[in-house]
């Protein structure tokens, strides 16, 4: 078990200790309580996140919306534990990630929350099994036990019979499914996707939101998407728009296009 030892107090904080009050008493995957995130460069204080509070649930299907410069791209990545708050607080699921050490975050990173790149991410010359394999290597778990749990991943975005194609092998979309397939195989509380349509035709989109979406409704896996595309954002349940570091427009919306489930 990881622990940060608290200065001052002799208090040691432990990873797997839940917040008991916001947890509790919201139920939520995610809260933000007045986060900010500034960097200094040179002279220059750049304001990248404006006192951001949010709150996701467990389940919730979420796009980010936003320009470029806007935000987005920082607060996805404080969300997903590749950065901290300059200031404020994050809670996921019930963990203090503002109090947590490098350490901790990784550990965080590899076993609740699943990564999706606009740029797939693949290593070329390794098949789309062990590729979909690759995190659980880090894991100490027995080989037979990596490979069912990396095939059941494949099998569950629609690659059954892929498994020993390499990236160059497949077509965008189905790299695209591999790399979701890698994500999945840790079993995340939330899948975060940064422009995960950016490099894909309109077909092949289509069915990358399809598959985030079958995800969501039938396995009840939370799915935090950033995009640029008002068509993308579609899918999702609720929508957040980001400006100048700030949650300018947070939203229900209808959740996936007529006809597409």
């Amino acid at each position: 078990m990881l622990g940060l030892n608290e200065p001052d107090a002799g208090f040691r904080f432990d990873l797997n200790t839940r917040h008991s009050g916001l947890h509790r008493a919201m139920g939520a995957l995610i809260i933000c309580e007045d986060v900010w995130k500034v960097y200094q460069l040179g002279d220059v204080e750049v304001q990248a996140l404006r006192g951001v509070s949010l709150q996701i649930e467990r389940g919730e299907f979420v796009a980010v919306m936003g320009a470029s410069g806007s935000g987005k791209s920082t607060l996805m990545n404080l969300l997903g534990c590749l950065d901290r708050p300059t200031r404020g607080t994050y809670w996921l699921d019930g963990r203090d990630v503002g109090r947590a050490s490098q350490d901790e975050l990784a550990e965080l990173r590899s076993r609740e929350i699943g990564f999706v790149f606009q740029n797939f991410n693949l290593v070329p010359r390794t098949s789309a099994l062990e590729n979909a394999q690759l995190p659980l290597c880090y894991w100490g778990l027995p080989l037979r036990e990596q490979r069912a749990r990396a095939a059941a991943a494949l099998a569950r975005v629609g690659l059954n019979g892929r498994d020993q194609h390499y990236p160059s092998q497949l077509s965008g979309g189905q790299q695209q499914r591999v790399a979701i397939a890698r994500a999945l195989v840790s079993s995340p509380s939330i899948l975060l996707a940064d422009e995960p349509t950016g490099n894909l035709d309109t077909e092949s989109s289509r069915e990358i939101m399809e598959v985030l979406t079958r995800l969501n409704r039938e396995d009840g896996l939370t799915v935090l998407v950033v995009t640029h595309e008002t068509q993308i954002a579609t899918y999702a349940a609720r929508e957040i728009l980001v400006k100048d570091g700030q949650i300018v427009s947070d939203r229900v919306t209808a959740g996936a296009p007529a006809g597409r489930s």
